[in-house]
């Protein structure tokens, strides 16, 4: 769970898994912290705030950065392995880096917000957005993949609950994943929650019931996971980070037998209206 933390000192939370990774970095006004890529690739993204991102190398990429993950899509900065990063805010925030053990070393640059897809993706009480800052076929990575998915208040999402622990070449990859959240106050500035959901998918498998708020994260090593469900009145934000041992890099899931049909159900409902989350989408300027 979450901690108070002193607003003057940097501080770095962190998630790892044996191929994937998330550091979530809070700095101070004029803040820094620096950290090896060791033999993983890395995006730096705000959540919360600017920031530099430099590497040993000399190349140095400026985030705009955005107020708030419930604010704006964001622009972010991917490093490759066998470097050191530096993550520097002139006027503080909140930043994660999300990782990935990786074979090949490609070349650092930035990914320009204007640059991100926005999916609308199910509908009725499933409707979420999902920002496809680095999904499989839209940014080039070796290894990782992670998207930003946002869901309204009352809403589920990753519904229906899916997988991908095992390799079918064509149907299913083999990918952990880390969940990190973000949950929207209360028009009172109430604190938010979530829950999240992970079932086994085979004997002695992973198995997770959590209530969830922002600065929580879950590590999904294998099962079902979803729903992810949002409060009413609060809406939820969660960051997914995935990789795997095998060098294709796709996303391909196995809904739950279960409840696969949920998704028949969609073509005969609205998506919500609420969606996308963002003004300047919502209001056709993009």
């Amino acid at each position: 769970m979450s901690t108070r933390r002193s607003p003057t000192v940097p501080n770095t939370t962190s998630h790892t898994l044996p191929h994937c990774a998330l550091h979530i970095l809070t700095l101070p006004a004029g803040g820094s912290h620096t950290f090896p890529t060791a033999d993983h690739e890395w995006i730096v993204l705000p959540l919360g705030g600017s920031c530099t991102v430099s590497t040993a190398e000399g190349e140095t990429f400026r985030l705009r950065g955005r107020p708030s993950v419930f604010t704006a899509v964001t622009d972010f900065a991917y490093v490759p392995r066998d470097t050191t990063v530096t993550v520097t805010s002139p006027e503080g925030g909140r930043f994660a880096a999300a990782g990935a053990r990786c074979d090949n070393r490609l070349p650092a640059r930035h990914g320009a917000a204007d640059q991100v897809p926005i999916e609308l993706r199910g509908s009725g009480t499933c409707s979420r957005q999902v920002n496809n800052f680095a999904a499989a076929d839209t940014f080039s990575c070796d290894r990782l993949i992670a998207v930003e998915v946002l869901t309204p208040g009352g809403n589920w999402s990753s519904y229906p609950p899916h997988k991908h622990d095992e390799h079918h070449p064509g149907e299913e990859s083999q990918l952990e994943e880390i969940y990190y959240f973000e949950i929207a106050d209360g028009p009172t500035g109430t604190p938010g929650l979530g829950y999240q959901r992970v079932s086994p998918s085979r004997p002695g498998g992973t198995e997770v019931l959590a209530e969830v708020r922002t600065g929580d994260a879950v590590l999904i090593p294998d099962g079902w996971h979803g729903p992810s469900i949002a409060a009413p009145g609060h809406d939820m934000y969660y960051l997914n980070v995935m990789a795997g041992p095998r060098a294709e890099r796709e996303w391909l899931i196995r809904d739950h037998p279960d409840h696969a049909w949920i998704r028949s159900t969609w073509p005969e409902q609205k998506t919500d209206p609420r969606l996308p989350l963002y003004n300047e989408y919502r209001e056709g300027r993009k």
